[in-house]
């Protein structure tokens, strides 16, 4: 005997889901801890609050990473950002010290190749699954994960020879 889940018990049991990836998203597109954890609050509210999709699991995480994605370029605008300066302090991702060196190395890729390296690399999504859920073009998204790769691959071997 199935008992029904209510709102707030499904989403309870979707942010303990997907809880680290959408914290880690929202780290590496601001690379601020305290930042990220606000925008992992903002998303779990908008999971609560608004009539998220009833999708299967897959769509509601590509849900989820759109979301905290759009929050995150919305907090980068405000006003607020705009006219503070950060303090330049290394982010804490919570991560294991092999998961913060990889992690760090992806703070060195520009940031329009960020999300799609994230994706690809720590979520395991294929270039057309990334494709549709930045609503980029899956050629636009090779290349630029090419681009990044060239970048990644060019730090790693000047790191080697100090």
């Amino acid at each position: 005997m199935s008992q029904m889940l209510t709102k707030t018990e499904k989403a309870e049991q979707i942010v303990r889901q997907h809880a680290d990836m959408i914290y880690r998203i929202a780290l590496q597109n601001l690379k601020n801890k305290a930042d990220a954890e606000d925008i992992f609050q903002d998303v779990c509210m908008t999971l609560l609050t608004k009539d998220a999709p009833l999708f299967d699991d897959v769509h509601l995480k590509h849900w989820l990473i759109r979301v905290t994605i759009n929050k995150c370029k919305n907090f980068k605008k405000s006003l607020w950002q705009r006219k503070t300066e950060p303090l330049n302090v290394q982010p804490d991702s919570g991560l294991d010290s092999g998961g913060v060196e990889v992690l760090e190395l992806l703070y060195t890729v520009p940031k329009q190749y960020r999300n799609i390296v994230y994706l690809y690399y720590f979520e395991e999504y294929t270039v057309p699954e990334i494709a549709m859920i930045l609503g980029e073009n899956k050629n636009t998204v090779n290349s630029k994960l090419q681009r990044a790769r060239k970048r990644l691959r060019k730090i790693l071997e000047e790191g080697d020879d100090e």
